[in-house]
Order: C-alpha cells, then sequence, then structure tokens
C-alpha cells in the first residue's frame, strides 16, 4: 500500500509537469516516452529511477507568468535550464530536482533570476549537490531573507564546476562563516562567483579541491586568503576587477598556493613602491596579468622569479631598469600602453621570446634590439608616436634584416612626427645616406669648404683682392679727410685740364714731348703732373686722389714700363673709381709703345678692360702723323677752365 501510494504521487507530480510545461508553451514534442518502464518489482526508493528523456523546449528567458510556475529555457536529456524562481515554486522545483539522484542523465543545470528565501536557496544548492549535475550555473539571485547557520552535507556529489553570477544579498548583518563558509568548504574543482559584490571569502577549512576559483568583478580586497594553507591544489586564480592594492601582500597571499600556475590581479587598484620590500611568490606560478594597475618601474623588483608570460599592459611604466632581479624564464612580456621611450633590452630576460610594446611614447626605437634579444621571435612595437628621422633609418633597416619578426608591419608603424610625415609608413620614409651619417656630412662640408676657401684665395691672388682692398681703403680714408677739412674755397675744384700718369722711365718723352706740346701754343693746355703739383707733406695716394680730381681729363701714357710700375696702377685705378662714381668721360689712353698681352699683370684687368673698350691714342713713329695726332689730343682735353682757377694757376707758377 505504501509502495503504490509512493508511486501514484511520483506519478501525479510528472503528468502535472507536463501538463505546466504544455500550458506555458502550448505544444510539446515527445522523443520517448516520459518514464521509463517501471518493473513489477517497483523499489521502495523512487529517486533510483532514471528519466530516460524530457521534451525539447525552447522559450524566452523572461516570460511573464500569472500562475508564479518558472520558465523553462532549454530542456533536453543532459541540459536543463529554468528562469523566474521565485518563493511561490520554489518548493516544487526543489521537488523536481530531488528525483535527478545520481547515475541520470541530467548533468548541466541553470537557474536564471531566482529571487528566495535563504534556506531555500540553501536547500537548492543541498538538493543540486547530491543530484546527478555536474555543472550548476545560477544568475541574478537574490537571497530574500535572513542570512542563517546552515549545516551544509558536502558528502557524495557529483559537481564538479559552480558559476554564481550576480548575487545580490539582502541581509546587511550576517555571520561570516554562515555565508562564506559554505561556498568556501565546498569540494569540488572549479567555482565562479562573479559580479556579486563579494567582500571578502575565507579560506577553506581543511584542504581544499579546488584548482580554479574565479572572482571576477567582486570588491575583494588585500585581506583575501592571507596566511591560507589549504588552496595547495589551485592552479587557477582569478581575482580580475576587485580592489586590491598592495602587490606585496598579493605575493604573499599566493606563496602558500604551491601548485598555483596561473594568476589574473588585472583592473585593480595595484601599486609597488619599492624602497626594498621583499615580495615572495609561489614557485609554480607560471603566468601572471597586471594589466590596468597603477604600477610603476618599482614593479620589476617585485615579480616571480618562476614567470613565463607576464602582461603589465596599460601601467604607468617609463622604463624597464637594466638591475632588476633575472627573470631566466620569462617568455612573454606585454609592456603595451605604458610610457615607454625606448625599447627595453633583455639583459634581465635571457629567453624572451614575445614582446608587447605597443602604444607607449617610442619616437625613435633602438636598432640594436634583436643583438641584445636574440632569443625574440615576435616584436609588438606598432601604434607609437614615431619621429621619422635619421636615428629611425635604423630601426627600418633591422626589420628588413629582422625576417619578419616586426608584427603588424607596415601598417602599424606609421610617422607622427614631424607634422609633414605625419600618416607616412614607415616602409615609405626614406633619407639620403648623406643626410644621416653625421661623419660623412661633415667631412663633406669641411671639403666644400676647403674648395670654397682655396677658389676665393686663388682668385683674391689672381685678381689682386688685396691691394684692391687696400686702395680702397686709402681712398676711403682721403675722402674722409676731406670731408672733415674742406678746403677754404669749395667752389675751385677743377684746376687742371688733365692729369699725367706715366712712368718713370717714360718720363724723357713725357717732359720732352708731350709737355711742351700741350702747354706752348695758342689754346695751351694746364697739366697736373706729380713732379709740379704733389703737395708737399701729404701722402702719395692722397696728393694722386686731390690731382685727379681736380683735373678734367686723365692721361695715361701706356706702355711695357707703365704695366710694371705700381704707383702707375695706383692712379689708374683712383681715375678709374672717378670714371664709375661720377659717370665721366675722363680717360684718355695713349699707347707709346705697344704691350703683349702677356706683359699685363693679372691685376691690370681694368687695363685690359678699358682698352678692349675704349678707342686710345697711338704714338706714330712717322713725324709727318704727329702734328695730326697732337691736335687729336688737345681736342680730346680742351675745356674751358673757369676763370678763378686760371688765376690759381697763375699764382702756382
Amino acid at each position: 500500500m505504501t509502495l503504490n501510494k509512493s508511486f501514484l504521487r511520483n506519478v501525479f507530480l510528472y503528468k502535472c509537469l507536463f501538463a505546466l510545461t504544455f500550458w506555458n508553451h502550448g505544444s510539446l514534442s515527445v522523443e520517448d516516452e516520459l518514464f521509463t518502464s517501471v518493473s513489477n518489482n517497483f523499489p521502495e526508493d523512487y529517486s533510483n529511477q532514471k528519466i530516460a528523456s524530457l521534451p525539447h523546449l525552447y522559450t524566452r528567458s523572461h516570460q511573464s507568468k500569472d500562475d508564479g510556475d518558472w520558465v523553462v529555457i532549454q530542456n533536453t536529456t543532459e541540459s536543463l535550464s529554468l528562469s523566474e524562481i521565485r518563493n511561490e515554486n520554489v518548493r516544487n522545483l526543489i521537488a523536481l530536482l530531488s528525483n535527478f539522484r545520481q547515475g541520470s542523465k541530467l548533468q548541466n543545470l541553470t537557474l536564471t533570476n531566482v529571487s528566495v528565501n535563504w534556506n531555500d536557496l540553501m536547500e537548492i544548492f543541498q538538493t543540486v549537490w547530491h543530484s546527478s549535475v555536474e555543472y550548476f550555473n545560477i544568475y541574478n539571485v537574490t537571497q530574500l531573507s535572513n542570512i542563517e547557520s546552515y549545516d551544509f552535507d558536502y558528502s557524495g556529489t557529483s559537481m564538479k564546476a559552480l558559476t554564481m553570477k550576480k548575487i545580490i544579498i539582502t541581509d546587511m548583518y550576517f555571520s561570516q562563516d554562515d555565508l562564506y563558509k559554505i561556498f568556501a568548504d565546498m569540494n569540488i574543482a572549479d567555482m565562479t562567483i562573479a559580479d556579486s559584490e563579494m567582500i571578502h571569502m575565507l579560506c577553506p577549512s581543511y584542504k581544499s579541491p579546488f584548482r580554479y576559483l574565479n572572482f571576477l568583478k567582486n570588491d575583494l580586497t588585500d585581506f583575501l586568503f592571507q596566511k591560507c594553507d589549504n588552496l595547495l591544489q589551485l592552479e587557477t586564480l582569478i581575482l580580475q576587477k576587485n580592489k586590491f592594492e598592495s602587490l606585496r601582500k598579493v605575493s604573499f597571499m599566493t606563496s602558500r598556493m604551491k601548485s598555483l600556475k596561473y594568476l589574473d590581479m588585472s583592473n585593480n587598484l595595484l601599486r609597488h613602491d619599492g624602497a626594498g620590500v621583499q615580495c615572495q611568490w609561489a614557485e609554480s606560478l607560471a603566468e601572471l596579468d597586471l594589466s590596468s594597475n597603477q604600477l610603476v618601474d618599482a614593479v620589476f623588483e617585485c615579480l616571480p622569479g618562476n614567470i613565463k608570460k607576464l602582461s603589465l599592459q596599460n601601467n604607468q611604466i617609463s622604463n624597464v631598469p637594466s638591475r632588476v632581479a633575472e627573470l631566466k624564464s620569462l617568455e612573454e612580456l606585454n609592456l603595451a600602453l605604458n610610457r615607454l621611450a625606448d625599447l627595453p633590452g633583455c639583459g634581465s630576460f635571457t629567453s624572451l621570446q614575445f614582446l608587447n610594446v605597443e602604444m607607449n611614447s617610442i619616437l625613435t626605437p633602438s636598432a640594436d634590439f634583436f643583438q641584445s634579444c636574440p632569443r625574440v621571435r615576435e616584436l609588438q612595437a606598432g601604434h607609437n608616436p614615431f619621429k621619422c628621422s635619421c636615428e629611425l633609418q635604423a630601426f627600418i633597416r633591422l626589420e628588413r634584416r629582422s625576417g619578419g619578426k616586426l608584427f603588424g608591419w607596415p601598417a602599424a608603424y606609421v610617422c607622427e612626427y614631424p607634422e609633414a610625415l605625419r600618416g607616412t609608413e614607415l616602409k615609405d620614409f626614406h633619407l639620403s645616406p648623406l643626410a644621416c651619417n653625421t661623419t660623412l656630412l661633415l667631412v663633406t662640408a669641411l671639403l666644400l669648404t676647403l674648395l670654397l676657401v682655396a677658389a676665393v684665395a686663388f682668385l683674391c691672388i689672381y685678381l689682386d683682392v688685396p691691394w684692391y682692398v687696400r686702395m680702397t681703403w686709402q681712398w676711403t680714408q682721403t675722402k674722409r679727410r676731406a670731408w672733415h677739412n674742406p678746403p677754404a674755397d669749395q667752389e675751385a675744384v677743377l684746376q687742371f685740364h688733365a692729369f699725367i700718369s706715366y712712368s718713370e722711365r717714360d718720363s724723357l718723352w713725357v717732359k720732352n714731348e708731350l709737355i711742351p706740346n700741350l702747354e706752348r701754343g695758342e689754346g695751351c693746355v694746364q697739366l697736373c703732373q706729380h713732379e709740379r703739383n704733389f703737395i708737399p707733406g701729404k701722402s702719395i695716394v692722397e696728393n694722386i686722389i686731390n690731382c685727379i680730381e681736380k683735373c678734367y681729363r686723365s692721361i695715361f701714357v701706356l706702355s711695357p714700363n707703365f704695366v710694371q710700375s705700381e704707383w702707375c696702377h695706383y692712379e689708374l685705378y683712383f681715375a678709374h673709381h672717378k670714371l664709375f662714381s661720377e659717370n665721366s668721360n675722363s680717360l684718355i689712353l695713349i699707347l707709346l709703345e705697344p704691350i703683349p698681352p702677356y706683359l699685363i699683370p693679372a691685376r691690370y684687368h681694368k687695363l685690359k678692360a678699358l682698352m678692349a673698350k675704349r678707342t686710345y691714342m697711338e704714338w706714330p713713329k712717322e713725324r709727318s702723323k704727329r702734328a695730326l695726332f697732337w691736335a687729336n689730343l688737345r681736342a680730346a682735353i680742351n675745356i674751358n677752365l673757369p676763370k678763378a682757377d686760371e688765376n690759381l694757376y697763375e699764382e702756382t707758377d
């Protein structure tokens, strides 16, 4: 009778479940019969009965219900997903779950949107704990009543992994043992409590079988698992997005986890200021994620000695110190999104194979990186503000020799400075070897300077530039003295018809032929001769200049002797200067004797120019032609001098 009552009760329960499911979803497709056949000798405990299959059901996650029943999200032979669990239907859920004893096919159970009292929530966990479920996921849980002590039975479970997300505890005052101890002492391999504002977790009371713990996005602090000796099998610990602050305390937390291999401490508030503070990490730790914290250069003083993979992305590191403890096992280092100004060396990372320094402040990466890091197989250095200059040319050549070790080349490697080259890919940036080789540039500039100096020196010597500079100086000084000491009679400027310039060796012709024929007879010409008209006490140059300026014309008696005379050259220079300064036509050239071109010195280039451009008078050897010569010469210099000048001349005589 008892057996029949139990059988009828269970059959009635399953019929209610079937009818309720049909009511929720309209129609069901049944793959097999709802129940397996029951033997004639039906066991006393109906929990041993196995369900061959359940209806396959897919509906929306947030289906509103007026009758207070849950919503079936997924229903297969091995997986069951239910939503909208409340106090009104939680007892039916517990009754349903109590039938999935160990040995049934159900392995995955997911509950979503659970709002129940504390004891009912614990009874759900306890029921699932002793069922066939291996993977239990529970999301969006709101605990409605006060948290009380619950005697949880950890024996005889099939569960392998527990995942809890978005757990809301409404009770603000409770004992930690009543809440955290239940989960800390669970004898399963994997446990996840995420996005639940959890502020603490107790150390397990005994040697825990935990191999994987994930406390993502909570409010855990540096007090977690301090001096905890019961996590000896833990291999993976994820503490991302919490409120840890001390890297040193984190290291001591792991020091007792003898099997820990992976630790994720990213997106916390971790700092480490060094100052001789010692850190102690688990020796087994091989992979550490410290990205998105507040770590600076001193972090390299507090790192696990056997680490193989290290992420320090998005911190405040500006330099990798050269004197740090050797990380001989480090193979992969991520330093992206920091403040590095150059590529780090590998003096302390002898096994480094992968390096990421993207999005730092590297303007000109070191070209000897692969020499100091011979084992590096991949370098990610793109998205830096590269300064395209000569220093960068060596890094570009490095890419060609590296054999494809630069990850993201060429798209990720773009010039940022100077502004004119912004956006240019490094592969398209080129400079001439001369522009980038300082030694070659200096040698070239020096050679060009020497050539220029040599050319200027040659021209100066060839054109007698120093002589002209000296004469210009003399002329300037004479003009300056004349300006400061003007003559008493400002009106008397032209006193002579012509100034005679000749070589002393031609003085006989001048005195016997030129002067007598010009100064005698009708319309006599007044000539300025150095022997007669130079004023004693003044310099020769000043006398020459004064005479030239007081004369209407300047007569130059040209001969081979003339071009050999230094003073004749002075007189020609000053007369020529007057020619251009006053825009006058005052020069008369008399060729006394032919002058071979090779006899004319280089500095007489003005004389060559004058003889090439101006008509000169040639002294005739035939006596019959000399009368015409003198007539032409008189006509060339004929001018009426002011009477004041003539009287002055007569007084001079």
